[in-house]
């Protein structure tokens, strides 16, 4: 009796996951409120999530300005990583689950829903994305893939009045399930080959431990299949097939999370995964990052200007953008390079684009989600010329043009690139560049100099005009104003066993 009231149980540091709790707290009254009480204010649902994305930035700020105090650490037996590359990704996660909770509340009000399932998904989606970037274990990562994954196949088959929804919706859980199966296997071999799942016990081992055949054999097998269930994720060539169908036909809210947080966590989970527990493995696994990249920003970039559908166009264009990112990635495994912070800025710097590309999309695509063929955007500089201001500033920056954070972004990946001496890495990613401006210069010229079909003018709803105007506003000030962010970016660094803030 005595022993079991001195019983202390272990000292778990919940403000380490606290966007977690904040973030299941809100679905839990999303769920429990919209089945009790059906009938709430429009908006109301929109206005929690996105409120619940401003307590989680606030608290992550907080949280970064902590770790230049105390350093890096992780919590929860080492399973988790906290540290500013965690806290960065968390930031950009929250933004995009923000922004589009409003674009939300305008899609379900054009569609003549209003209900709580939506935005409880699009929170599970986040909460799955947090998971993955600030895993330090193997099995938790794989955790937070399935709950973004299961939460993304059913938001992409959301639509059921729809058969494009349906369709994209199997596709993607069908590809998805067998991306998964192959990182499952992935981390069973890396276990086989190290003795555990933990990152930096992994790479500790590689420290301690000579390789022998079979292990190292096991090893790299374990290693590509990692680097294909993450390929996948991040829509990187050939993993690639099933972007433009499941972007077309998911809704275009959901459209504009899957491309940006969905990217931001598995990207943020493959360098943590690379950088971390592979550290030591980089001559195994650089040529490979180093092919996709080339693939990626190629394939996408020349399948992209042949596509007639504006959302297609799109999806391939988000292929380039993977093989940009895996341009900073692979400059990432070179000695001093600042490839992850360059990365790392990417993807903060293209989900406002591409969500603000989106919400465009969405406004003129009208109800159903059916209007978006390139023919569907002719004229509308005549129909709505502030919304096709907008829509050009956007397009300009992801083509990369100056005075935009589609520059500062392209710019920062590629200098990253030749700071490595991956001279022709650099070089496919620049041609690349100029051949993915001829998307963006279609679109354009579709939009100011050919005259539209009918004289109707798309209606734009509020909240999502809001998030255009602070989408466009955002890559314009980064473009005039870059120094705050990279300096923001130069400060990340992962978890490493001994690591200081």
């Amino acid at each position: 009796m005595n022993n079991f009231l001195a019983f202390t149980g272990p000292d778990l540091a919940f403000t380490d996951v606290l966007p977690l709790l904040i973030w299941l707290g809100t679905v839990c009254a999303v769920l429990l409120l919209g089945s009790l009480v059906p009938r709430w204010p429009r908006g109301t649902w929109a206005v929690v999530t996105a409120a619940s994305s401003v307590a989680v930035v606030i608290q992550q700020l907080f949280k970064w300005r902590d770790i230049g105090r105390e350093g890096t650490e992780a919590a929860f037996a080492d399973v988790v990583s906290v540290d500013r590359f965690s806290v960065f990704g968390t930031i950009i996660v929250a933004v995009a689950l923000g922004l589009v909770a409003l674009v939300t509340h305008d899609h379900l009000t054009r569609e003549g829903n209003d209900g709580p399932e939506l935005y409880a998904l699009f929170i599970t989606a986040a909460m799955g994305a947090q998971i993955m970037l600030s895993a330090n274990d193997l099995i938790v990562l794989f955790l937070g893939l399935e709950t973004l994954s299961l939460s993304l196949y059913v938001l992409v088959a959301s639509n059921r009045r729809r058969e494009q929804s349906q369709e994209a919706g199997i596709k993607y859980f069908v590809l998805g399930g067998f991306a998964s199966a192959f990182f499952l296997y992935g981390i069973a071999l890396v276990y086989g080959a190290s003795g555990s799942t933990n990152l930096t016990e992994i790479m500790g081992t590689f420290d301690t431990t000579f390789s022998i055949e079979r292990a190292d054999a096991l090893l790299l097998v374990g290693i590509g299949l990692l680097l294909v269930g993450l390929a996948f994720k991040v829509s990187a060539v050939p993993f690639h097939v099933w972007t433009p169908d499941v972007y077309e036909g998911a809704p275009s809210p959901v459209t504009a999370f899957m491309a940006s947080a969905g990217k931001v966590a598995a990207f943020t989970a493959l360098l943590r995964v690379l950088a971390t527990a592979l550290e030591r493995r980089v001559d195994d696994w650089r040529p490979v990052v180093w092919l996709l990249a080339v693939a990626s920003v190629f394939v996408g970039s020349v399948l992209a200007v042949v596509q007639t559908n504006v959302k297609r166009m799109l999806a391939f264009s988000s292929v380039t953008h993977a093989g940009f990112i895996l341009v900073g990635v692979e400059a990432a495994a070179h000695t001093g390079s600042n490839g992850m912070a360059s990365s790392m800025t990417y993807l903060l710097l293209y989900t406002v684009l591409v969500i603000g590309s989106f919400t465009v999309v969405f406004v003129v695509a009208g109800k159903g989600d059916g209007a978006t063929s390139l023919d569907d955007f002719r004229g509308l500089a005549r129909r709505r010329p502030a919304l096709a201001l907008g829509f050009t500033a956007l397009l300009l920056a992801q083509a990369g043009v100056p005075f935009t954070g589609g520059f500062v972004a392209k710019f920062g990946v590629i200098k990253s690139a030749v700071e490595a001496r991956s001279y022709a890495l650099a070089v496919a990613a620049m041609v690349a560049a100029v051949i993915g401006a001829f998307l963006y210069l279609r679109i354009m010229v579709s939009m100011w100099l050919e005259d539209p079909a009918d004289d109707s003018s798309p209606a734009v709803p509020r909240l999502a005009g809001a998030v255009i105007v602070s989408t466009v506003a955002f890559t314009l000030f980064v473009g005039f104003f870059p120094g705050w962010l990279l300096d923001a970016a130069e400060l990340i660094s992962v978890y490493r066993v001994g690591a200081a803030g």
